[in-house]
């Protein structure tokens, strides 16, 4: 919000300003001239900051001519008297009764200590773009006019001018420890630097919304304003660069902004933040090779209990009463501290609308902020499933009860009580799910997920392997950086796409098959979370790969009594049903993804008839399905259900 005192102020030193351009062009050498000049510094001495004319000079080097310059074309626009003036020395009106426009011409002929320098494009009046020169005359006479942000600044008016393509960060809610302490060491760079060497300094950081923050605390520091530039938004020529570089540069100034460039496309950021004169802080994923000098601090991951701390501030209150849910959200999802505050008042809402489930709302909300954008290389999958729904051996069951509660209690035994964790070992939980097509592993996943209350997220393999060389580690790479910090359960599936026996290494092929093979697994075991890959094909995955795993569950497909127990299971009892013979059904040899497409065709078939669901809705149904499956249906395994 702009100071009302310094408002009235600028005002004051801005008139006064006008006021001895306008006597510099009626006469000189008056007394008056002097008067105002006198006027002007009594005012600087009295005024709580620096007006607005005296900023733009101290930043952007204007020379005392330039700055009359400047404030010639102002009084054009701003001041009758500058007006009357120019109209008198010009001794000639516009064409359309207007009053005629200064030029440079006018300039050197009537300004005190003019200089030829001023009128290049090289010079602070036309470098930052302060003025304008009107087109077709030669540079003395063409007409001059100063720029509309210009005009606005030194009226007091602050904006930021759209052309500049800048956006203004948020104010830094409160940081982690960590994230302050990079905040502060980033801003004593810059404060340290030379006048004539601006500083810049690369966070280097995975997540943009993190160095965001910690730029937003670094410019609060300096008393400043943190904006972020988009290199996107800047065209690839030299010319488009440079201009979009003064327009910033020019922007820091009027508006008191420290110049965040993010370093999504690594060249494009290195252009742009070479570019700028000023100081820059630049947001990137890996250090950008720079032309200019720059200190670059590395942001480590915030820690459980840095994270903890952050939902206790920002929940306030409300904090002891979610003290289990914090715990186990500080250790799954690596929120950056705008983020927990949003989340913290989404919940605030939902505790004064007097929601009964609200420790349950309150870790919804912390998922759903912390989702990943995986742009079509993978689908989160939604599946309302339970233990009930899995029919398999005791063996595979318990199996999957321990994949789920080493995923439920791995903070607890590896962190608070150091289990299991030496240096450089894993974190993350690995598994291998096999067996035929709809014997239930993407159903096996979708249970465990559901009872962790954590989102499943299905990467198909075949989609992301490229034959183009390291296109493959990129996608994989894009995947695991999108959904580190979300908590999400990860299922490959395909993977006999990427796996293989590729260890033995007879060509190129194989040997960049292994290395994307072995990049798959170095990110799975880096994952602080659960990642499991399927296969239909066990026998083709080399033993070297699935030692790497710590969990391997076989999915069989289901025998007599396994079927028979998925049929009766398969409809819950709000589907009305008639004379349905579980074991008789069961006489049909399909994996159960089968079963459960024939149960959903036959009750669309009896919604359709207005009846209840009876065995030759079943059988028609299996029809269906042994004709998409482009098999014949055995009439002996089907006999006596209708």
């Amino acid at each position: 919000m702009m100071n009302p005192t310094w408002s009235a102020d600028n005002s004051r030193y801005t008139s006064v300003a006008l006021q001895r351009v306008a006597a510099i062009l009626e006469d000189p050498q008056s007394d008056a001239v002097a008067s105002y000049e006198r006027e002007l510094e009594a005012l600087i001495r009295d005024m709580s900051g620096l007006p607005a004319l005296p900023t733009l000079e101290s930043a952007l080097g204007l020379s005392p001519f330039e700055s009359d310059v400047l404030m010639l074309c102002a009084g054009v626009e701003l001041d009758e008297r500058v007006r009357v003036a120019l109209e008198h020395v010009a001794d000639l009106a516009a064409a359309d009764g207007g009053v005629p426009s200064p030029t440079f011409g006018l300039a050197l002929a009537r300004l005190p200590a003019p200089h030829w320098s001023a009128l290049t494009p090289a010079a602070p009046l036309r470098r930052w773009g302060l003025i304008e020169l009107a087109a077709g005359s030669g540079v003395t006479e063409a007409a001059l006019r100063i720029s509309e942000r210009v005009l606005h600044y030194l009226a007091g008016v602050h904006y930021l001018d759209d052309a500049a393509n800048l956006r203004r960060l948020a104010g830094a809610p409160d940081a982690t420890v960590t994230h302050a302490r990079i905040a502060h060491d980033a801003a004593a760079v810059i404060a340290a630097a030379d006048a004539d060497a601006a500083a810049v300094v690369q966070l280097v950081v995975r997540r943009a919304a993190v160095g965001e923050s910690i730029a937003a605390a670094a410019a609060s520091e300096l008393g400043l304003t943190a904006a972020i530039a988009d290199p996107h938004d800047v065209g690839s020529s030299t010319f488009d660069v440079r201009a979009a570089a003064r327009l910033i540069e020019r922007e820091s100034v009027l508006g008191g902004l420290l110049t965040v460039v993010y370093g999504a496309d690594a060249a494009s950021a290195a252009r742009l933040a070479d570019e700028i004169a000023g100081p820059v802080v630049v947001i990137t994923a890996t250090p950008l090779r720079l032309r200019r000098a720059d200190v670059c601090l590395t942001v480590p991951e915030t820690t459980p209990e840095e994270r903890s701390a952050l939902w206790n501030v920002a929940l306030g209150a409300d904090a002891a009463a979610l003290s289990a849910e914090t715990s186990r959200a500080s250790d799954l999802f690596d929120l950056d501290p705008s983020a927990v505050h949003a989340t913290a008042a989404e919940f605030g809402a939902v505790v004064d609308r007097g929601r009964d489930d609200a420790n349950g709302e309150f870790w919804s909300l912390v998922r759903r902020r912390a989702r990943p954008r995986l742009d079509g290389l993978a689908q989160r999958v939604t599946r309302r499933a339970s233990w009930g729904d899995i029919v398999l051996p005791q063996q595979q069951l318990l199996t999957l009860r321990e994949i789920t509660a080493q995923a439920r209690w791995r903070a607890v035994v590896q962190r608070e009580w150091g289990l299991g964790v030496d240096e450089g070992e894993s974190e993350g939980i690995s598994a291998l799910f096999s067996g035929p097509s709809g014997t239930g592993k993407t159903l096996a996943a979708s249970v465990i997920a559901n009872d962790l209350a954590l989102d499943l997220y299905r990467v198909d393999l075949s989609q992301v392997v490229s034959k183009y060389i390291g296109e493959t580690e990129k996608n994989l790479g894009q995947i695991f950086d999108e959904v580190e910090g979300s908590g999400s359960v990860l299922l490959f599936d395909e993977a006999d796409a990427l796996f293989g026996r590729r260890s033995e290494v007879k060509d190129s092929h194989d040997r960049y098959a292994n290395l994307e093979v072995s990049f798959l697994l170095q990110r799975m075991e880096a994952y602080r979370g659960l990642a499991i890959l399927t296969t239909n094909q066990r026998a083709a995955l080399d033993p070297a790969f699935l030692r790497r795993l710590r969990f391997a569950v076989p999915f069989p497909v289901p025998d007599l009594a396994s079927r028979a127990e998925i049929w009766r299971r398969v409809y819950p009892d709000t589907v009305p049903q008639r004379k349905l013979d579980p074991e008789r059904l069961a006489q049909l040899a399909v994996p159960g993804g089968n079963i459960r497409t024939i149960a959903v065709n036959a009750a669309f078939a009896a919604a359709a008839d207005g009846s209840r669901v009876d065995m030759a809705h079943l059988l028609r149904a299996a029809q269906s399905e042994f004709v998409k499956l482009e098999r014949a249906l055995p009439e002996a395994q089907v006999r006596g259900w209708i």
